[in-house]
């Protein structure tokens, strides 16, 4: 079983010239459970090779058990240090994609016309498609194969509108996340600010916020284990 997951090459946010990027712990705790589930792991983003990391989430506050694991792990340090380039990437090969979040992929993934294509063709074979916080918003511009937005009728969730105020971004942002997800048709909900909220409809799999990590990857494993029994 092999799963893909796509970060962001994106390190700018916005003018404001501070830095962005991929949330560390939206990457490590998705990470580490599928590879204590034994899945094979491939890493990708569009430029390839080390993807930038959002420095706020490398601080103190928001360490997690999975984040210390990370810093430890000098093998996962090398694998992240080296994704592949997304253009090379073939949709048949992987069994579910999952994007973590951070700022970044509003800029690049969501409009990346190789991830638009890898979701759409992962989402027409049946297989799992998971965003978490952000991520999410990679979704905006997949097309189902009748035309319309891929989320239209669906239910979905990401990082709120509110979450978003609290950071003092929603002037910064090219959109926002949970404004986006309703123009395009998606049925969405969302829970507390902070605190763990997933929503599964079929094989779209969607995390709120950073808390959601976990259990979006968790979703993903038993959407798959599902397709196999």
């Amino acid at each position: 079983m092999k799963i893909l997951m796509v970060l962001t090459s994106h390190d700018k946010l916005g003018d404001t010239g501070e830095k962005t990027g991929f949330w560390l712990e939206e990457f490590a705790a998705p990470y580490y459970i599928f590879k204590d589930a034994s899945i094979d792991i491939v890493l990708a983003s569009p430029n390839g090779g080390q993807p930038p990391l959002d420095p706020k989430s490398d601080e103190p506050d928001f360490q997690t058990e999975a984040t210390k694991r990370f810093r430890d792990d000098v093998d996962a340090q090398a694998i992240l240090a080296n994704t592949l380039k997304l253009s090379g990437i073939e949709s048949n090969n992987f069994d579910a994609v999952f994007y973590p979040g951070g700022h970044g992929p509003l800029w690049d993934l969501a409009e990346d016309r190789d991830s638009i294509t890898l979701i759409e063709s992962m989402y027409a074979s049946g297989k799992p498609v998971a965003a978490v916080c952000h991520a999410p918003g990679v979704l905006r511009n997949a097309k189902s194969t009748d035309g319309n937005p891929l989320v239209k009728g669906k239910s979905v969730t990401g990082f709120s509108n509110s979450e978003e105020d609290a950071v003092k971004l929603t002037e910064i942002v090219p959109f926002l996340v949970e404004s986006d997800l309703i123009s395009k048709g998606a049925n969405y909900s969302k829970g507390d600010d902070w605190q763990p909220y997933v929503i599964a409809d079929k094989n779209l799999i969607t995390g709120q916020n950073p808390a959601s990590s976990e259990l979006t990857a968790k979703k993903v494993l038993e959407r798959i284990e599902q397709q196999i029994n």
